[in-house]
């Protein structure tokens, strides 16, 4: 008695196309992660939100002494405009304009290429921002923060 051939792969009938399965758990079966960090921990913080912060901090520290800095615009870009043949800057200033306020502007991965560690990089800030003050107000950077320079 001969025994049934099943059908070569070439004659089976042709099966509906599988839908895309949605994956909703990882591999290994444990669920989605979720973040590393909760929100309130500083590691949760971006550099560049750090970064803001430190530029914050100092302007609230000269604020106190120069309350004209509440209409000045404090803004924090991350590369300044490149012009060849000239150094980089940390920093810079427009004064005001008619419509416009005056601004200071301080460049975030120039600072931060220059400074170690949060501390190095709290005092550059600072210094910094001490600087685009006193050129705007056409003061000495001594007089605008007597501690400048001293840290």
């Amino acid at each position: 008695m001969d025994s049934p051939v099943p059908p070569s792969p070439s004659h089976r009938p042709s099966e509906p196309a599988a839908e895309p399965r949605v994956r909703r758990r990882d591999r290994h079966g444990r669920g989605m992660r979720g973040p590393v960090a909760p929100p309130q921990v500083p590691l949760s913080a971006s550099r560049a939100d750090t970064f803001r912060d430190l530029v914050l901090d100092s302007v609230e520290r000269l604020e106190r002494r120069w309350p004209q800095l509440a209409d000045v615009d404090f803004m924090v870009m991350e590369v300044p405009p490149s012009v060849p043949g000239e150094t980089v800057p940390l920093g810079g200033s427009v004064p005001a304009e008619k419509d416009e306020p005056a601004k200071v502007v301080v460049y975030r991965r120039p600072v931060e290429i220059r400074s170690k560690s949060r501390d190095e990089r709290a005092l550059l800030v600072h210094e910094v921002v001490v600087e685009q003050v006193a050129e705007l107000l056409g003061l000495s950077p001594e007089s605008v923060d007597p501690r400048y320079g001293q840290d």
